[in-house]
């Protein structure tokens, strides 16, 4: 913990850990917490007065932070690490007392780590240090920096180590991040936010960092000149834009032989994402601009009902007319399609569409409609000619009322699509072996619950190595993505975030 040399003990303002140095006399904190009459108290005890700490209080002697550190939005953000050179303590230095961690490469943007830091006493009248154990970080968009979600990160933790290794018994570990980074380590809200003591940030540890860590080993400051920043994995973006994203259909846009991601937003923006097929997106293609006629498409589906091997989408738009674009990876959005039904038809009550393969096609032409009134109708055989025939499976009137989001897949592994159902109280649904005769057998996922009444959109896809569509892709209504890798007939798959919640 860092503080300032002012006789009060709760004046605490940073973290800080001590870290290996030939001169046994090093930590590391925030590149913001530099300042004058700073000192280091390792194990901090609340109840104890400044003479009676149990490692004592060892004064700052020497700062070291880089020249290009920015305490802003910029690039340089990216730089929020120092290190300090610490006075004696009775003829000692602090590594010989308390030990030293050792400090490691970030290894990339996705890690396991356990976060510990000090609030300031103005957060936490306890005036104790508070870990977040066992967390998985995610990139920050934008920045060289990664970010976890957990409650309890007040100011004052800035600074403080994230562990991927960490021994509790001797409250050391490896260090491969620090509190700090965009806007000194935290969103850009108000205290009062519940996101400000939620999100948190870290630069990642690479060159730059270690340059520094060199050059306060051995007592250097070194211009290490303009900072560029490294290149940067692809991120899809915050919360706050996916609290946007209205409609999602999956299909095999490009003729790759597993699935991608087509986006419908709130401003009639259309987003075409591309999977690796091991589970991760990794690039983003825009199909149609912001303020476009896509502000009135009401639901969507992806199938290759042309069977082209490339999947269409198809669209009913809120006036009623149902529009089939053809081979989209391709051809793209912007151009006429072809009407399946005219406006003002009977499609005005179509309320959610889902594509599948519910007979004995090799291909995703078959097209399941919850309508308005309840009644469910599945139309087999459905192409650029027509919606083929038409089977009725369940009658107006039903519990199909309450059902909220719609969506199929090849969760049972028999080769046959289910149909996955999301209805209002939050119960998740799974109708096994759907033919155009029947409804198949129901499967329960999820007994109703408050949390999946926060599903917002819904859609599977074919996005990991078993080559089957059974990868539910669900936004929640604070804008977190998530990915549930091969879902079963009767379980959700192993979760992945895809982005974080806003």
């Amino acid at each position: 913990m860092l503080f300032t040399t002012t006789g009060d003990m709760t004046a605490h303002h940073c973290t800080a850990s001590v870290v290996r140095s030939p001169g046994r006399d090093l930590i590391l904190t925030a590149g913001h917490c530099l300042g004058s009459n700073a000192a280091f108290v390792p194990e901090y005890d609340h109840t104890k007065s400044a003479g009676d700490q149990p490692y004592g209080i060892w004064p700052v002697g020497e700062w070291f932070r880089d020249s290009q550190y920015a305490s802003d939005r910029s690039a340089n953000s990216d730089l929020d690490f120092a290190f300090a050179r610490l006075k004696e303590n009775g003829g000692r230095n602090v590594q010989d007392v308390v030990g030293a961690n050792t400090l490691a490469r970030t290894p990339g943007f996705v890690n396991q780590v356990t976060v510990i830091g000090y609030p300031m006493v103005k957060y936490d009248s306890q005036d104790r240090s508070f870990h977040c154990p066992n967390v998985w970080t995610t990139p920050l968009p934008a920045y060289n920096q990664m970010q976890i979600d957990c409650a309890g990160m007040w100011g004052g933790v800035s600074g403080g180590p994230w562990f991927s290794k960490f021994d509790a018994s001797g409250d050391t570990g490896e260090i491969i991040g620090n509190v700090g980074g965009f806007l000194q380590g935290g969103p850009d809200v108000k205290t009062d936010n519940p996101l400000y003591n939620r999100i948190t940030y870290s630069p990642l540890h690479g060159d730059r960092f270690f340059q520094d860590y060199d050059d306060a080993q051995q007592g250097l400051h070194t211009d290490h000149g303009p900072y560029h920043q490294p290149p940067l994995p692809y991120s899809m973006g915050s919360g706050t834009t996916w609290e946007h994203a209205k409609l999602m259909a999956a299909g095999d846009f490009n003729g790759t032989g597993h699935s991608d991601l087509i986006v419908v937003w709130t401003d009639g923006e259309v987003t075409l994402y591309t999977n690796d097929g091991q589970g991760h997106f990794i690039t983003e293609r825009q199909l149609v601009t912001p303020h476009s006629i896509w502000t009135n498409a009401e639901t969507i589906t992806a199938g290759d009902f042309t069977g082209s091997n490339q999947f269409d989408l198809m669209v009913r738009w809120s006036d009623g007319k149902v529009t089939l674009y053809g081979d989209v990876g391709t051809n793209g959005l912007n151009v006429p399609g072809t009407q399946m039904a005219k406006p003002h038809s009977i499609w005005e009550n179509a309320t959610q569409i889902a594509a599948g393969r519910f007979g004995s096609s090799s291909y995703v032409t078959d097209l399941m409609v919850r309508w308005s009134d309840g009644e469910l109708t599945l139309y087999t055989n459905v192409g650029a000619g027509g919606f083929g025939q038409e089977h009725q499976l369940e009658q107006p009137k039903s519990i199909w009322t309450d059902a909220t989001l719609l969506t199929a897949g090849e969760y049972s592994g028999n080769q046959k699509w289910d149909v996955l159902v999301q209805w209002s109280d939050g119960e998740l649904d799974n109708y096994v072996g759907t033919t155009a005769s029947a409804l198949g057998t129901e499967a329960r996922i999820q007994n109703r619950n408050e949390l999946w009444t926060h599903n917002t959109v819904m859609t599977t896809g074919d996005f990991t190595p078993n080559h089957r569509t059974d990868d539910l892709i669900v936004r929640w209504s604070d804008g977190e993505t998530t990915l549930y890798a091969d879902t079963g007939m009767s379980t959700l798959g192993a979760e992945h975030n895809l982005v974080p919640k806003a």
